[in-house]
């Protein structure tokens, strides 16, 4: 399959909502240091739409920050001096904790540019530490609290091995014969190893994770594993499958927080569908950027709550049945990946979640110096 047309034809609405007159132009922000925290600053900054990072620099050629710039494409400068005259930005965030580059930076820098640095670029870097450890724990309490959901599939799931097991041990308790009692037990090997893996299944789903375990990520394999997880969530023997990938679609990021993304949507598409529906499964790489599609044909989201579904704690399910974090924790992690996701939604005819990513930037050339 080499097309990506959408299964259903809605009007499309972006998760950041319909934005009123003109976009202001994006704050141009240069980062000086690519230790620590200008790594984290360049992480958190290039997440926010209105801000360009218009490039980093380091007198350590090897600094952690100039790999991640290369990774996000972001320009790097081998002089303080180039960077200012060649990017004009607007702000320049010195995170070097020089008191020499605090001088030099005044007498470099125009006055319409501010100057972050010293103690005040300090905290701007705890906070984002901060940010980023809540937004961390929010995703795992959010998983942890879906655990629940999935008591009924995994009891069924794991019922039906030991239920056999316990018939094979039964019979071996009276069989004499040596072939026979070979031939069950290794029933019984292969019943455990069915065990074992739903065990293994969720563990690796519960687990919590780390911001920097990014990598790439084969999308096909990854969304096969979240509807092997949302079985356990949700019933799918009523529901119609239909997966449409290209071959070796692929994304840089985090894993295990990509496989929650797919959990969430493929449970919360089929929830939608009250059980009965088609669920539509569509990957592709267009014009360089990888593309994912989760479409349904339920109950749809009304117009008025198109705007709120991504907000914190705002849930349409009843007290108990969802914690309000699944779509805030989507959008976190698709932004941290620095893709985008939008909805498309019509009242009972279904919905559309499209997620949008960069290309492959492990594999571009780095950024200029």
């Amino acid at each position: 399959m080499t097309t990506f047309s959408p299964t259903i034809s809605h009007p499309r609405t972006e998760t950041e909502g319909t934005r009123q007159g003109p976009t202001p132009p994006p704050m141009r922000v240069a980062i000086i240091g690519a230790g620590r925290g200008g790594t984290a600053l360049l992480d958190a900054l290039h997440q926010i739409d209105t801000i360009e990072v218009v490039g980093i620099t380091d007198k350590n050629s090897s600094a952690p920050g100039l790999r991640r710039a290369r990774e996000l494409t972001v320009p790097i400068y081998e002089q303080v001096s180039d960077l200012i005259k060649s990017q004009q930005p607007n702000l320049v965030m010195d995170v070097t904790g020089d008191s020499a580059m605090e001088s030099a930076l005044q007498e470099q820098v125009s006055s319409d540019t501010d100057i972050v640095n010293g103690q005040t670029s300090r905290l701007l870097w705890l906070l984002i530490q901060h940010e980023t450890t809540l937004q961390t724990e929010l995703l795992q309490a959010e998983k942890l609290a879906g655990i629940g959901s999935f008591a009924a599939g995994i009891a069924h799931d794991i019922n039906n091995p030991l239920q056999l097991i316990l018939g094979l041990a039964e019979n071996l308790a009276e069989e004499t014969d040596l072939d026979a009692v070979h031939l069950q037990a290794r029933d019984i090997i292969e019943a455990v190893k069915r065990t074992t893996a739903i065990c293994r299944d969720l563990t690796s789903y519960s687990r919590r994770t780390s911001l920097r375990q990014d990598g790439l990520i084969s999308v096909n394999a990854k969304l096969d594993e979240a509807l092997k997880i949302a079985r356990y969530a949700v019933a799918l023997q009523d529901i119609e499958i239909r997966k449409y990938y290209q071959p070796d679609v692929v994304a840089l990021g985090n894993p295990d927080q990509l496989l929650h993304v797919f959990v969430n949507l493929i449970t919360n598409a089929v929830q939608a569908m009250e059980h009965q529906g088609v669920l539509t499964l569509e990957t592709a790489t267009i014009d360089g950027e990888t593309r994912i599609r989760v479409s349904d044909t339920g109950s749809g989201i009304p117009p008025e709550l198109l705007n709120r579904i991504f907000d914190p704690f705002f849930t349409t399910k009843p007290p108990g049945k969802g914690t309000g974090l699944g779509l805030y924790n989507i959008k976190n992690v698709i932004h941290h990946m620095h893709g985008t996701i939008t909805v498309e939604s019509q009242v009972e005819r279904g919905s559309t979640f499209t997620l949008t990513f960069p290309g492959d930037t492990s594999r571009r050339e780095g950024g200029s110096s």
